[in-house]
């Protein structure tokens, strides 16, 4: 048996003894009926970047192969502003590639990811699961390649405080029990999003943590492993329902908000990149990063400003972009560099063998992995994942299309940190990401054609995201509120559970 799936925590993985991608309708109906199983769930995401849930209690074997086959109807305009009530019905149909055992359901039961089809049977062209997918083939049609993604999940466990080894404020990075309180709590959901089906990397405690009235608040990160573009979306959106479902089992508050509090660090969603061609990672050539990598960070970079109207959908999102802090506001690219847009991080690119350094006995490694990515770190957890990975997707593509795609990646890269007064010079050439929702929605309307190009984002879609960028009516909001806790605060409220 493959090894790959025998270590698979997914539970359908092990009984079928099959990878996700080769499951049938056959096999999950074998599973529901040799495991027990007695209800199944159809999960989708909605306009609210949130995963709603259709349940079937499974009443006989003809039902069963009836809404695996056709689906169900849903109310389309209840959860899409685009969709009109006059005639709102959309189907849902289930991807058997998403299959999972509920970890949380006391009868057991089998979900399943869904995605959307208009009264003709075709994909909901608006939807943005199916613009990711449009994405995604327009770049191997134009490119030859395909996008992989992965996301890094920052996001605040807040509970009671003990009193008991108090954290060091603003110092919790890779933390260590016991003065990380929610350690344990982390690694459960780690297990419970692989069990999933989510590919996780690593798990640790970030920069965040502190008390204030009487309340712990502690950041954590979960970051993933590079997998096809779409693929990385469906992991996101099922580890933010894992994480809020245990941590409301367990009386725990969480929050991905891209501002917590002032003065204290925010949480972002960076997503990296790495661009496949036959299994091969085509980031890096002779060691060192590609003509490949450049061209697809360029037309991210040129893009990066309305590409925040995907990544970056309430107003708190723009207290968290501001200058000489670590989140990004400078649209540039550099190595191993914190202080810009698009990071490249180390990559395991070189000669020496570090296993063997480490541990004398072992023969030294004649290989590196391919593991070279690049990092995209201005977008939070506001954002509709699907959406924002479909326009990198996009970007990219146009960085492939650009006649002059190489010079731009020598006339935007910094090796400095640019928020040091010596670097000033080098700050003033650079452009800035926008301020507001506002700011957001301006810069996506200038740029529309390029998302809309090849038929991948609707017009519906962008019109219907600058709307709703617009409604904030934000534009001054950081100046207004500059120095005025309370209204800081009564605006963080408001948008804590975004996303």
């Amino acid at each position: 048996m493959n090894a790959n799936i025998t270590l698979n925590p997914n539970r359908v993985v092990q009984y079928l003894c099959k990878s996700p991608e080769e499951f049938l309708k056959t096999d999950i109906i074998r599973f529901i009926k040799e495991n027990g199983i007695r209800m199944v769930n159809f999960m989708y995401p909605a306009d609210d970047n949130r995963l709603k849930t259709l349940n079937f209690v499974i009443n006989s074997e003809d039902y069963l192969d009836s809404i695996l086959t056709f689906g169900e109807r849903v109310d389309g305009s209840s959860l899409f502003p685009f969709i009109e009530a006059g005639n709102s019905d959309l189907y849902v149909i289930p991807r058997y590639a998403t299959a999972f055992v509920d970890p949380f359901a006391e009868v057991p039961t089998l979900s399943m990811l869904a995605s959307f089809f208009d009264k003709e049977g075709n994909p909901l062209k608006s939807s943005p699961e199916y613009t990711l997918q449009k994405a995604c083939r327009s770049f191997k049609d134009v490119t030859g390649m395909d996008f992989y993604a992965m996301g890094e999940l920052e996001y605040y466990v807040i509970s009671e405080d003990t009193g008991l080894f108090e954290a060091t404020d603003q110092k919790g990075y890779h933390e260590s029990a016991p003065y990380a309180k929610f350690n344990d709590f982390r690694m459960e959901c780690m297990s419970l999003i692989a069990q999933v089906g989510g590919q996780i990397k690593y798990g640790h405690n970030e920069v965040g943590n502190f008390t204030i009235d009487g309340k712990i608040f502690e950041q954590n990160e979960i970051e993933f492993l590079p997998v096809p573009a779409k693929q990385a979306a469906d992991h996101l959106m099922l580890a933010k329902w894992i994480i809020r479902t245990l941590a409301m089992k367990k009386g725990y508050d969480v929050t991905f908000a891209p501002k917590i509090t002032e003065g204290k660090a925010g949480s972002g969603l960076h997503i990296h990149f790495k661009i496949m061609k036959d299994d091969k990672n085509m980031m890096i050539e002779n060691g060192v990063l590609s003509d490949i990598a450049k061209k697809a960070i360029v037309g991210i970079l040129e893009n990066a400003d309305a590409i925040t109207a995907m990544g970056n959908k309430v107003p708190t999102s723009y207290f968290r972009l501001v200058p000489h802090q670590e989140a990004p506001t400078s649209i540039c690219w550099g190595d191993r560099n914190r202080s810009v847009l698009v990071r490249v991080p180390l990559g395991w690119t070189g000669e020496k063998d570090m296993c063997s350094q480490a541990n004398p006995l072992e023969t030294p490694a004649t290989t590196n992995p391919e593991k070279q990515t690049a990092e995209l770190r201005s977008a939070d957890c506001s954002a509709d994942v699907y959406q924002l990975i479909a326009a990198m997707v996009v970007a990219a593509r146009e960085g492939f299309e650009m006649g002059n795609a190489l010079e731009r990646a020598d006339q935007l890269y910094v090796s400095v940190n640019i928020h040091s007064d010596e670097n000033k010079a080098k700050l003033a050439t650079l452009k800035g990401l926008p301020d507001s929702c506002e700011a957001s929605a301006m810069k996506l309307a200038e740029k529309r054609n390029v998302f809309e190009k090849y038929d991948v984002f609707s017009p519906e879609m962008i019109s219907g995201i600058i709307k709703k960028l617009e409604s904030f009516k934000d534009g001054s909001l950081r100046k207004d509120i500059s120095g005025n806790r309370k209204a800081m605060l009564d605006l963080v409220k408001k948008y804590w559970h975004c996303g």
